[in-house]
């Protein structure tokens, strides 16, 4: 790679000259400036902004780790982060944890190691702790969550309100005359999904559904998951009427696999899912789900980053965004021949 010291060799003068003028200083008289700067295009230099950020103890570089790369909802909040991101003139650099907290941690590390100015993520799902985020903390570099938060006093947190989401869509199912309903979640409870399994019990409280522990189902939420538990609910003595599962992808796992096994939805079971991933109207019949906006929660992630990257920005001690959501009522739940309703939350 061609450096400063090259072009200074070439033109015979210093490297602070040659620095000063890429820089555009008002030090350097306008001639030579020019003749560093045409010298730097015909040499084929180009800036080492690493180099810059290791001096300004700041890169011009935005870290990104999300769960998984191939899921509509963070494909839409990546776009959303790097429409509000590249305006800025900030860069985007993105890695995936793969729903491994080892490798989430590794991420980290490699972000810190290379000067991010800023970091935003969506947590792992067998997540435990917050521990190795707290080098960010100590070396003045922020770090936002967005839709799988951590739930404390530390960090700045974009979300929408699980646990209301989680009890109106279960509310739904009860109003729909359900009551043996089956919530499927993550294998370990992290904030998000916590959320939703309080949600989900407080709507079968307060439509006097007794909480049978069977029919909470821990799983991976993959498609594979799904029809792992359509299996166990067709080997049940007593079937559940209602299927509430944590995301989109393993309810349509499910349902995939009960019609194959004869079973009517919604007529024998009423199945609902959440984030309105594209598959939910490709999947008959159309699946019930929680909708919120993934481009908006990756652009005002992205805004809460410039933010704190702001000079006169105060962290404050907790910060929390809840973002609007929508419950999309499709005919995996219809068991009532109502028209295709989509209800604003408050």
């Amino acid at each position: 790679m061609v450096t400063i010291y090259d072009i200074a060799a070439e033109l015979g003068l210093s490297t602070s000259t040659v620095s000063r003028s890429l820089n555009n200083s008002n030090d350097v008289n306008k001639k030579t400036q020019k003749r560093v700067l045409d010298a730097s295009c015909k040499m084929g230099y180009t800036s080492n902004l690493l180099a810059s950020g290791l001096r300004n103890r700041r890169s011009n570089t935005i870290g990104v780790i999300i769960p998984r790369l191939n899921s509509a909802f963070m494909s839409g909040a990546i776009a959303g982060i790097e429409n509000i991101i590249n305006q800025a003139g900030y860069n985007l650099v993105i890695s995936q944890s793969l729903e491994n907290v080892g490798r989430e941690v590794s991420c980290t590390e490699s972000m810190l190691s290379n000067r991010v100015a800023g970091l935003i993520v969506s947590l792992a799902g067998d997540i435990g702790s917050s521990d190795h985020f707290e080098s960010f903390e100590k070396h003045g570099v922020p770090v936002v969550f967005f839709d799988r938060v951590y739930d404390n006093e530390k960090y700045l947190n974009i979300q929408i309100d699980n646990f209301k989401a989680a009890y109106t869509i279960t509310d739904h199912l009860a109003k729909q005359g359900c009551r043996e309903i089956i919530h499927i979640t993550a294998n370990r409870l992290h904030t998000v999904y916590q959320h939703r399994v309080n949600g989900y019990l407080r709507a079968l409280e307060n439509n006097g559904i007794a909480f049978n522990e069977k029919m909470l189902i821990k799983c991976d939420l993959s498609d594979a998951a799904g029809k792992t538990v359509a299996k166990q609910i067709l080997s049940m003595g007593s079937r559940p009427d209602g299927i509430f599962s944590a995301n989109d992808v393993c309810a349509i796992g499910c349902m995939t696999e009960l019609k194959k096994s004869g079973i009517s939805i919604p007529k024998d079971i009423a199945v609902a899912g959440f984030n309105d991933d594209p598959d939910c109207c490709l999947i008959e019949p159309n699946l019930t789900t929680i909708g919120y906006d993934a481009f908006g929660m990756g652009e005002l992630s992205a805004r809460v980053m410039l933010e704190q990257l702001s000079d006169s920005f105060a962290i404050p001690a907790r910060y929390s965004v809840f973002m609007p959501y929508h419950v999309i009522i499709r005919e995996s739940t219809k068991k009532e021949k109502i028209g295709l309703l989509q209800f604003n939350a408050i």
